[in-house]
């Protein structure tokens, strides 16, 4: 091969050399625009699901999101721990739609009852709150080798009738040492004793039956023994 041949070879091969690196260049600067444009992109959009007892508001803020800030500020492992500080979320799921949309899904601690005693809210899980919600108020002590028993019959109470419950209070006798007084908010009483606390959650359809047989006066339900109705006032 003469020496202009070999020449005109290495230029063109220098040529192809720079024609890459310079693809390769603008290549990586592509990616790092891509990269740095994604970074700082914003949530345009929040969507709060699950939650009944905290607010919208109270979740974006206790997230810190109010601000709409940038998708990457708003990764699941950077939200849930704030979140999960506040006692009323038992457990929360962070996901995003259409990339700059947040979903924050929250699966709450129910409030179970009030106990005036201490002056706070009982939680499902246990956990203790300031704030007082629309559920029964505990009126009094409860001894402590029935409180668990008590706490758990709570939890197994569904919701429509939990609601129906204004106030409870530990009332044992002599024959029963686990009996409740349920005052009821549509003016009826109701005892119960805790083996048979299960019973309550057929209130509705119990008085139902009741009030045809009495034409809806108010009274009081045993529930702990005998299962009968008593007319007052």
């Amino acid at each position: 091969m003469s020496k202009k041949r070999k020449k005109k070879t290495k230029k063109k091969k220098l040529r192809i050399k720079y024609k890459n690196v310079l693809i390769f260049l603008l290549v990586f600067l592509f990616i790092i625009y891509l990269i740095n444009k994604i970074l700082n992109i914003h949530i345009t959009n929040i969507y709060i699901k699950g939650n009944t007892y905290l607010k919208d508001q109270e979740i974006i803020e206790l997230a810190e999101v109010e601000n709409y800030p940038k998708v990457i500020d708003t990764l699941s492992f950077v939200l849930k721990p704030r979140l999960k500080k506040n006692n009323m979320i038992e457990n929360v799921k962070i996901s995003h739609k259409n990339i700059t949309e947040l979903v924050i899904n929250v699966d709450e601690n129910i409030p179970l009852y009030y106990d005036n005693t201490k002056g706070k809210t009982i939680l499902e899980n246990k956990k203790e709150v300031e704030e007082k919600y629309n559920t029964p108020v505990l009126l009094n002590y409860i001894l402590d080798k029935k409180q668990k028993r008590f706490h758990e019959e709570m939890k197994k109470i569904p919701e429509n009738i939990k609601q129906k419950i204004s106030e409870i209070k530990y009332d044992p006798n002599e024959k029963d040492e686990e009996r409740f007084l349920l005052s009821m908010n549509d003016g009826n009483y109701v005892y119960l004793s805790l083996y048979k606390f299960d019973r309550i959650h057929k209130y509705l359809d119990i008085m139902l039956e009741i009030n045809k047989k009495f034409n809806n006066q108010k009274g009081i339900l045993y529930l702990d023994s005998g299962d009968y109705f008593k007319v007052i006032g």
